[in-house]
């Protein structure tokens, strides 16, 4: 039987580094102008060049066992081997000649010329546009596809009839379970089939076994406004589920509750020596090496989202009042918000000094307090490689620019005594190679689903104002 020939772009190697053995009864191509792209990024000290190390030592590996030139024989019954294009070829070829990109179509060019069947796997769709355009085979790659409809959400909704919202577990829950094995950690919302309002959450712990999620409580004033945001504060104050998802569309709310459990575990309950957050630099405009200042007033500037979520809670915390779905109420809470940092910042010293009090008496203080008492700490996910993060409380935000190979970085860095929060929203994402099915975040929450310490939750109801939730459908 012919071996189907698959060539390796540049980019896919640097994805995943051990993408070579995802190819079965295959040959691997990899031409000779991505060896010398690959050279060029091997000394940074981005993930990217951590990749591309990786990639050269598989490849060293695979070199000593025999020749890339003839092609070394690999796992799944494949071979890679690398492959130079012909230099004195005549052919016409209508894109320029010195670009990278060309020079890989012309290498899968003559390898279909030389009778082989083909295909160029390219995460760059440029790319893939052009090797259609010369008559060639070109496709994505992708290890598993997860679309926009057939996703873990970490929840489902089954109606019934009102009287068995009296029972302890529902029989619709037994019947569940016979029917089928309902995934570890995944919640039921048992809705009554005529009133939405008449409802009751359950998260399957294994067996036949279900336990009922309640409001949960915190001794703070702050309460979740909506069925998806109690789901997700269940996982976030379950010190069993080390590892917790959280995913969805802006103004969930998802790092607002992240942060908001991380707080409560270690300012109240003492269980984490601090929290630790951090999101990948991936802007919308200028990246942060423009930014003023050094690495913590880059950070600072970096992290600004995530402090507009800390001073809202400490706000709320020290004002005493409880979160509404209401929207008169929580422009009132809003307009409290505003006016606390009005005067904040122009120095009313007698509010300042009440607040603080009030903080304390809350058992939370101020930002800047909880930083210098290292209880608070904002970190670049570049220099947490080779950490070891123990008893910490972390939150990484704006996963969605994160590769799997990359979040796993992050989680092996989760040492004894601590959990970790991946918070993003899939639909968003900025990173040039990523989409919905291969991002980091979606990776994560398929590959771990079913495990006894991992829990997922999808937020799809808005808690922002209502032009926010105009914008996001119209534009």
């Amino acid at each position: 039987m012919v071996k189907k020939v698959y060539v390796l772009d540049t980019n896919v190697l640097i994805y995943d580094p051990n993408s070579i053995y995802n190819f079965n009864n295959a040959i691997v191509v990899i031409p000779g102008i991505v060896l010398e792209e690959l050279d060029r990024f091997k000394a940074e000290g981005t993930d990217r060049g951590r990749s591309v190390r990786e990639v050269t030592r598989i490849l060293d590996r695979e070199r000593e066992r025999g020749s890339l030139q003839k092609g070394v024989e690999i796992k799944n019954d494949s071979v890679v081997k690398v492959v130079f294009i012909n230099k004195k070829s005549e052919e016409p070829f209508p894109f320029l000649d010195e670009l990278g990109d060309n020079i890989i179509l012309r290498t899968v060019l003559q390898l279909k010329k030389d009778g082989h069947s083909v295909t160029l796997i390219t995460k760059d769709i440029n790319v893939r546009i052009k090797a259609d355009a010369l008559g060639l085979s070109a496709q994505g790659y992708m290890k598993e596809s997860i679309s926009t409809d057939d996703f873990y959400k970490g929840w489902r909704r089954i109606l019934v009839p009102a009287i068995q919202l009296k029972q302890e577990i529902p029989d619709a829950l037994i019947a569940l379970v016979q029917n089928e094995t309902p995934t570890l950690n995944e919640f039921i919302i048992v809705e009554s089939q005529h009133n939405s309002y008449n409802f009751k959450i359950f998260r399957y712990v294994g067996d036949t076994t279900f336990v009922e999620t309640h409001q949960n409580p915190l001794q703070w004033s702050l309460r979740p406004r909506n069925v998806e945001q109690m789901m997700a504060l269940d996982l976030l104050l379950d010190d069993s589920i080390q590892l917790v998802t959280l995913f969805g569309p802006a103004g969930t709310g998802k790092t607002f509750l992240g942060l908001l459990a991380a707080l409560h575990k270690i300012l109240l309950e003492g269980l984490y020596e601090k929290v630790l957050i951090s999101r990948p630099v991936v802007p919308l405009g200028k990246d942060i090496g423009y930014l003023p200042g050094d690495l913590q007033e880059k950070l600072h500037t970096w992290m600004l989202p995530i402090y507009d979520n800390m001073d809202f809670i400490l706000h709320a915390v020290q004002a005493g009042r409880k979160l509404h779905s209401n929207e008169i109420e929580l422009e009132d809470e809003l307009e409290h918000y505003k006016q606390h940092h009005k005067k904040m910042r122009f120095g009313h010293k007698k509010q300042h000094k009440k607040a603080h009090k009030n903080l304390q008496q809350s058992g939370i203080m101020p930002l800047e307090q909880l930083i210098e008492q290292n209880k608070v700490s904002f970190e670049a996910i570049a220099y947490m490689r080779g950490r070891s993060l123990l008893y910490q409380f972390i939150i990484i935000d704006e996963v969605q620019n994160l590769t799997p190979h990359e979040v796993k970085t992050l989680i092996t860095r989760v040492g004894s005594g601590s959990k970790i929060i991946l918070v993003g929203d899939p639909y968003q994402i900025d990173s040039p190679y990523l989409n919905f099915s291969n991002n980091g975040l979606i990776v994560a929450s398929e590959r771990f689903k079913g495990q006894k310490m991992f829990g997922s939750v999808y937020l799809q109801t808005s808690e922002r104002s209502e032009l926010s939730q105009l914008a996001g459908e119209l534009l």
